[in-house]
């Protein structure tokens, strides 16, 4: 592990751009657009614009789970959205989302067009407009929020915390990883305790809570983030390694994890979705047979 020297803060931060990131191409201390896109429009009413990282996987999930369970109006497009090349930065998606962070939706099936962003939001807002997967019962409802809302509290420590120290950083500080490390652990040792007297994350019932923590914990312990599976010792945590294969038997789960997935196997990079026979046809696989 590289130490690193020792930084004295200066009076006032100015903005060292070429810091030798991993995302230093895209990372910026300011907002809005910095060119001008039109974003395309397919011709389902949901059109949602995203990139398979765990918060565009929740949202593909829930779109599958919700055309299983029979909502024919939660049809969708899904655009690939390539942050390494800055595409949320069009004028377009930040019309959607003046966050520019992946996912975003714009919902054409209300008489005025809706957009939404956060993931989490989008969760909520799907659920409440389908009718589906956040229960209606009081107490219910608010376990499954509560979960839902850890998750968005939570991930910003894995990923942004631990992932970036861990993997992405051009210099390893212990400090910064073993401080996230141990926020880490105990984050897990939160969801394996409630994972130890409930089936799934609001309880007996599969919900948005436990599709808003799966892309990310759930690809945690399962060694496919930040390659720290040893690290972590993700072995130990027993009961959120039943409920992660419990999800990932899911079919709509395996389907919308191959949604605007840009890496990995070929068979399971879907770059758009636009029809449901998109699976059969056109993953990368099938794409690059066909091109030779």
């Amino acid at each position: 592990m590289v130490a690193s020297a020792e930084y004295t803060p200066p009076k006032i931060w100015t903005w060292d751009a070429p810091n030798g990131g991993n995302f230093e191409s895209i990372n910026r201390p300011t907002a809005g657009p910095t060119h001008d896109e039109v974003l395309p429009v397919g011709r389902h009413p949901l059109q949602l614009y995203s990139l398979a990282t765990p918060n565009g996987r929740k949202v593909t999930i829930m779109l599958e789970e919700l055309l299983a369970l029979g909502h024919t109006g939660a049809e969708y497009d899904a655009w690939l959205i390539r942050i390494r090349e800055g595409d949320q930065f069009g004028s377009g998606f930040v019309e959607v989302n003046p966050n520019s962070k992946i996912p975003a939706l714009m919902d054409h099936s209300e008489p005025k067009p809706v957009r939404v962003f956060e993931s989490g939001a989008i969760l909520v807002y799907l659920a409440e407009k389908f009718g589906a997967l956040l229960p209606t019962e009081r107490s219910a409802r608010a376990e499954c929020l509560s979960w839902l809302f850890w998750q968005m509290g939570s991930a910003p420590y894995l990923g942004g915390g631990f992932g970036h120290f861990y993997a992405y950083a051009p210099v390893k500080i212990k400090y910064a990883i073993d401080r996230y490390a141990m926020e880490v652990k105990r984050q897990l040792d939160v969801l394996d305790r409630r994972l130890a007297e409930s089936e799934y994350l609001g309880g007996k019932d599969y919900t948005i809570a436990d599709i808003a923590v799966f892309p990310w914990y759930g690809g945690l312990v399962k060694g496919r983030q930040y390659g720290a599976a040893e690290f972590l010792s993700v072995q130990d945590y027993k009961n959120v390694q039943r409920w992660t294969d419990t999800i990932l038997a899911r079919p709509a789960v395996k389907r919308g994890s191959m949604v605007n997935r840009v890496s990995g196997d070929l068979s399971q990079q879907l770059h758009e979705r636009h029809d449901a026979d998109d699976f059969n046809t056109k993953t990368q696989d099938k794409l690059s047979k066909a091109q030779s």
